[in-house]
C-alpha cells in the first residue's frame, strides 16, 4: 500500500469516527475544531475526507487483483 493511499486510509478513519461521534453524541468534531461546518475552512476537510473515501473504494477489489495475478503466474499442471 503506498503513502498515498495510507494517507487517505487515515482520512477515512479520521471521517468514519466523525460520523460515529455525531451520530452517537450530536457531536461535530470537525465542525467544531473548524469553528463551524459552514465555516470555510470546514468544507475542503470535509472534500478531503470524501475523497479519501473514494479513493479507498479500490482497497474493496484489491484482494481480487491480487487473487488473480496469483492465478496468472501459476502455471497449470499438464495432465
Amino acid at each position: 500500500m503506498g503513502t498515498m493511499r495510507r494517507i487517505a486510509l487515515a482520512l477515512a478513519i479520521i471521517g468514519a469516527l466523525n460520523w460515529g461521534v455525531a451520530g452517537f453524541f450530536r457531536f461535530d468534531v470537525v465542525a467544531q475544531l473548524a469553528g463551524g461546518s459552514a465555516e470555510p475552512i470546514a468544507r475542503p476537510i470535509y472534500i478531503l475526507i470524501g475523497i479519501s473515501g473514494l479513493i479507498n473504494l479500490g482497497l474493496l477489489f484489491d484482494e481480487r487483483r491480487d487473487r488473480e495475478k496469483v492465478e496468472h503466474r501459476t502455471p497449470k499442471p499438464e495432465i
